[in-house]
């Protein structure tokens, strides 16, 4: 594959990895580039005015450096923008959970992420849509959000996987609202659910796999719902996770669908990719087939 003539660099100027971004910069134009044009942001809301003018540029490469927050909202603009889903993007895993790049086999190596923007295979994957704002992870309501942020860094390091169940446990309270999720039109769950997840991968972070199957390009979303209520039923759920699979547990329910509408009892407050966004009573998420090129790890003759 040849090296890419133009490149665009979409960076979180607060984020870092490797030798950071003048080592990005350094490695981008040995390559002998052309034109390498260059946007720093502070904050991942302010990437997607960048991202607009990069897809305006129409360059050979988009590069992102960031986490999650600052992937979905570059992958937001390519897929809305026309000509955008053209661009080839490639992720610099400078975040915290970098999930989409770490169930793209994308490693947290700077040389190694570079290699694979310039000589990398280009994947189209899909996208789910919610409330109109596309994500490249999972979107959902209820307990995950809180388990993940508490789950801390020092707490990974001495428990792994497991860091989440004791985290999750922590934030046991109150009572799971009720929610009515339909699947393609069809009525599939009404109960008290204390989390939903939609899903376009399989892992969220510590590596637990919250959907065993799910594959980035299959076409489908992937569609949880928990029932645990109180400690000793979200240990054993989020136990079973850490060590198995998610749909083994007595306390899990997932399916497939490429239309997802979920109704509320009462307002709350769902992520997209790990970002909060307003609290609300009823979304609809949707599969976006193929919506974006990634660049991802080059397969050998015999995964083919």
């Amino acid at each position: 594959m040849s090296t890419p003539r133009t490149i665009a660099v979409v960076a979180h100027q607060r984020k870092t990895f490797g030798g950071g971004l003048d080592e990005l910069r350094r490695r981008l134009t040995d390559t002998g580039v052309e034109d390498l044009l260059w946007f720093e942001v502070p904050k991942s809301k302010k990437a997607p005015d960048q991202v607009r003018k990069v897809v305006k540029a129409k360059p050979d490469l988009l590069v992102v450096w960031g986490g999650d927050g600052m992937v979905q909202r570059s992958i937001d603009v390519l897929a809305r923008e026309k000509g955008g889903s053209k661009i080839p993007l490639a992720i610099m895993p400078a975040g915290t959970g970098n999930l989409l790049a770490s169930n793209l086999g994308i490693p947290t190596d700077l040389e190694q992420a570079v290699d694979i923007a310039l000589h990398g295979d280009r994947r189209r994957i899909d996208l789910g849509k919610l409330n109109g704002e596309y994500f490249g992870v999972m979107a959902g309501v209820g307990f995950d959000g809180a388990m993940i942020s508490d789950a801390d860094r020092n707490m990974k390091d001495r428990l792994g996987k497991l860091a989440y169940v004791w985290a999750g446990v922590r934030h046991v309270n109150g009572e799971a609202p009720k929610a009515l999720i339909k699947i393609d039109g069809n009525d599939w769950f009404e109960d008290e659910a204390s989390c939903v997840l939609i899903g376009n991968v399989s892992k969220i972070t510590g590596g637990i796999k919250a959907f065993d199957d799910a594959k980035p390009d299959d076409g489908w979303l992937d569609v949880g719902v928990a029932t645990a209520q109180g400690a000793l039923q979200w240990a054993r759920a989020l136990g079973t996770m850490a060590v198995g699979r998610s749909d083994s547990s007595p306390f899990v329910r997932t399916t497939r669908a490429r239309r997802v509408e979920v109704k509320l009892k009462s307002k709350m407050e769902y992520e997209l990719d790990g970002g909060a966004r307003t609290k609300t009573k009823t979304f609809t998420a949707k599969v976006a087939p193929a919506a974006v090129r990634v660049c991802v790890p080059r397969e050998s003759a015999d995964q083919r």
